[in-house]
């Protein structure tokens, strides 16, 4: 998704297939929503396409390491957008490996920015950890906050994680 949204000038459109799955009909198991005929919930995919879907900027900006676009080195991935008409930087950051990673983000180019960052965090524990009926919430993305040091954003990568981080630009 981070390379798609890094893209967006020649992506014009990207869909996730299939949606639902019926616990007793199903085909295949990458569906984003299951379902029974009392309850339904959201499989860690479907958050991903949400968190994506809810955080859109309207121009895309760059996140780089050693001038490159962070597209899997260290198992890294990144896209960033500025939304002009809330005025926020939004930084997507993915974390694929199964080891915690540091990581310092240096944000160029813009005004004063807010001390405060709103942060959401989606993570499992394990690679093959997944939500169910009995567990429907066990991956689900957590609201929190960071604190930057003037321009400078320290971030802590959990494994198996997406991160998006909201900056506001004063």
């Amino acid at each position: 998704m981070t390379g798609l949204e890094r893209n967006a000038d020649v992506v014009t459109m990207a869909s996730y297939a299939p949606l639902f799955a019926h616990a007793e009909g199903w085909q295949w198991t990458p569906d984003l929503i299951w379902f029974d005929n009392l309850n339904s919930y959201g499989t860690p995919n479907y958050y991903v396409q949400k968190l994506f879907s809810i955080n859109k900027g309207t121009h895309v900006i760059p996140v780089l390491l050693n001038n490159m676009p962070i597209t899997g080195q260290d198992s890294c991935y990144a896209s960033a957008t500025l939304d002009k008409s809330s005025n926020e930087i939004i930084l997507k950051i993915v974390n694929s490996s199964d080891k915690m990673q540091q990581r310092d983000i240096v944000i160029e180019g813009t005004g004063d920015l807010n001390i405060h960052a709103n942060q959401t965090l989606l993570k499992g524990e394990k690679l093959d950890d997944i939500n169910s009926f009995t567990e429907p919430a066990k991956i689900k993305p957590f609201d929190g906050q960071l604190t930057l040091t003037g321009k400078q954003l320290s971030l802590t990568l959990p494994p198996y994680s997406l991160q998006v981080i909201r900056i506001k630009i004063i």
